[in-house]
């Protein structure tokens, strides 16, 4: 989210971006030590075997990430957390200014940099590591970079935590519900719980995978542990305020609200009152990452003067916290046409730290809350409509450099979209006139730079994006992004570089194939990206395309689909409507995601009287561009099967 023009925007990272991992001499373990590990250790502390692996596969799904740090600060298969460590070796990145309202009728506020957290503000979730040291005996170094080590360390806190309860060393799983409850970290009963219900959903549907470092671990289903909730209830832990959530049942939320507030000189935070979907349908929701810890995070969306956005979610244990009413519009895309049809996910992690991975719990509450919004809204689930923050348009051709990169290479869209319940699939055949992108995230680690230093490689990691070059060869220059520099240089391989970049679940229109390579038609040029048939990265869609009316050789392009100026009533001032440089030219499609008319609302004020929203008669059409959607009159085009 706090990105500008590039270049990373934190307002305090808490997780290191280089971080040890084994020594290259080390010997690689067989496949099934993994799993031998989770049973000598369930033996020695006496946890059941199914309660071990169930936590580790919602905190890691069993991977261990070369002894890299989550983006709380947690080590290895059991998420032992030592954000201290975490802290301590990492750098703090500047931001520049950005303008999160995307609204051209008002002036641009640039956002103040929050302090770091201190080591000894950290709370007990982030510090479970320590706790390990002391009931394991093991060191924290190994705790932190051995797996087997780390999974006896988790056996320990929860043995400890059956104690804590007065509870026996049971055999059987559903003694340790409370247990499970206690490992999350939560402050409060109702994550608690949510966390610890989870769990037990993958005890009894039973998970079976091979990890990244090439373990094969399966946990068989067991139907019949039957759990007891009112576990949770001897914790003692705080009841948050849910009050005013709008959430899923499904799902820990609390209310902290964003204030709207008036400041100064007619100013106002930090989002404006509405009246969705009533005044503005909510046609789209745009996944984040905070670029900065979660306690920091919260601290700026309190603040009158910064930005906002509808949720933040937390990565150690998939709480959710909500800011803004749903009927009401956020400043988070940098673009005010979404900013008023969207709802904005904030993720607590960092775009620029591959390895600073995001756990399974966050994903999963993450995911079920977008499908109650998805229902809510009658938004699809594709990714047409629930865009990255880096999918976002810029508005204007001055705007297009400034615009946001996150969450980034590194979201794992495909595995999202399994929790959404609308896996990517192909729907087509090998030789269709539309594809998916839809790499193998764990084997697909294409060279990034930028995370840590300038110009020097990011952590070998998995990836969602493909690299699209001008000809169908990995030496071929990549393509160029005349929005983002105009002077005609190359796009580079920088991870905040969206310049020739395709992700995940995007579908584009096929310009040409040879051999293991496929052409896409992408910001008005042809792209070649690596396409083996033994390993796709891209399999067949089908789907409505798009290209300009007959006679027509080229049409305008743009990042919102604003009404014509006829459409204003003569107290709101007519907005421009401004293309982008780029331009769709004749022979070229591009696949089409949605149909609407022209609307803007007029909000500048903090008294909501003046308020409009404009709707206009010409039609536009959303397009999968470049990396990020755009917009093209209908009036300039005909569409296709």
């Amino acid at each position: 989210m706090l990105r500008a023009g590039g270049a990373v925007a934190s307002a305090a990272l808490l997780l290191p971006l280089v971080s040890a991992g084994p020594s290259a001499t080390a010997e690689r373990p067989s496949s099934g030590a993994l799993q031998h590990d989770f049973a000598a250790a369930a033996a020695q502390y006496g946890v059941p075997q199914s309660v071990l692996l169930g936590v580790s596969y919602l905190q890691s799904r069993w991977d261990t990430h070369d002894g890299a740090a989550s983006v709380t600060g947690g080590y290895g298969p059991m998420h032992l957390t030592d954000a201290r460590t975490a802290l301590a070796e990492a750098p703090h990145h500047s931001h520049g200014t950005e303008d999160a309202r995307g609204d051209e009728a008002r002036t641009a506020r640039t956002v103040t940099e929050a302090a770091p957290p201190r080591a000894s503000e950290l709370p007990a979730r982030l510090r479970t590591l320590d706790r390990a040291v002391e009931l394991s005996g093991i060191s924290a170094e190994q705790l932190r970079d051995s797996p087997a080590a780390n999974v006896r360390g988790g056996a320990a806190l929860l043995a400890d935590a059956q104690k804590k309860l007065g509870l026996p060393l049971s055999e059987n799983p559903a003694d340790w519900f409370g247990a499970v409850a206690r490992f999350s970290g939560a402050d409060d009963t109702a994550t608690a719980t949510t966390y610890a219900n989870d769990v037990f959903d993958v005890i009894h549907t039973g998970q079976t995978r091979v990890t990244d470092s090439g373990q094969r671990v399966a946990l068989a289903a067991d139907p019949a542990a039957a759990p007891d909730p009112a576990q949770a209830a001897r914790l003692g832990l705080r009841t948050a305020d849910a009050k005013k959530t709008e959430c899923p049942r499904t799902v820990a939320c609390e209310w902290i609200p964003a204030p709207y507030e008036e400041f100064g000189d007619g100013d106002y935070g930090n989002h404006d009152l509405a009246d969705r979907p009533a005044s503005q349908s909510v046609k789209y929701i745009v996944i984040h990452d905070t670029e900065g810890s979660w306690d920091t995070t919260l601290k700026l969306v309190q603040d009158p003067t910064y930005v906002s956005w509808q949720y933040t979610l937390r990565s150690s244990d998939g709480h959710v916290a909500q800011h803004v009413p749903l009927k009401d519009v956020a400043w988070h895309a940098g673009n005010w046409y979404v900013n008023a049809k969207s709802v904005g996910l904030e993720h607590e992690g960092f775009l620029v730290s591959p390895d600073a991975w995001y756990t399974e719990a966050m994903y999963r509450s993450s995911a079920r809350l977008v499908r109650y919004l998805s229902k809510r809204y009658d938004i699809p689930l594709d990714r047409q409509h629930i865009l990255g923050h880096d999918n976002v348009p810029g508005t204007t051709a001055a705007t297009i450099r400034g615009m946001h990169t996150d969450p980034g290479p590194y979201w794992d869209w495909s595995h999202y979209f399994q929790l959404l319940g609308n896996p990517l699939r192909r729907t087509a055949g090998p030789a269709s006139g539309v594809v998916t992108i839809r790499p193998d995230y764990l084997g697909n680690q294409p060279v990034y730079t930028g995370c840590a230093t300038a110009g020097q490689a990011c952590v070998p990691h998995g990836s969602g994006a493909v690299r699209l070059h001008i000809a169908p060869a990995e030496d071929a220059p990549l393509v160029k992004d005349i929005g983002l520099r105009p002077g005609g240089q190359d796009s580079t391989i920088d991870v905040n570089d969206t310049g020739a970049r395709a992700s995940t679940g995007q579908q584009y229109a096929v310009a040409g194939r040879q051999g293991d390579w496929t052409a896409i038609w992408y910001l008005g040029q042809q792209a070649w990206f690596h396409n083996p048939r033994k390993q796709p990265t891209a399999v067949g869609a089908r789907g409505w395309v798009l290209t300009p009316k007959e006679g027509v050789a080229e049409i305008p392009v743009y990042g919102r689909a604003y009404p014509e100026p006829a459409a204003y009533p003569t107290d709101v001032p007519v907005q421009p409507i401004s293309p982008l440089p780029y331009k769709l030219l004749a022979g070229q499609r591009y696949v089409v995601g949605d149909r609407t008319l022209g609307e803007y609302l007029y909000a500048t004020t903090f008294d909501t009287a003046g308020h409009r929203v404009v709707r206009g008669t010409e039609a536009y059409y959303e397009i999968q561009f470049g990396h990020r959607v755009a917009f093209v009159k209908a009036s300039d085009v005909r569409v296709l099967k």
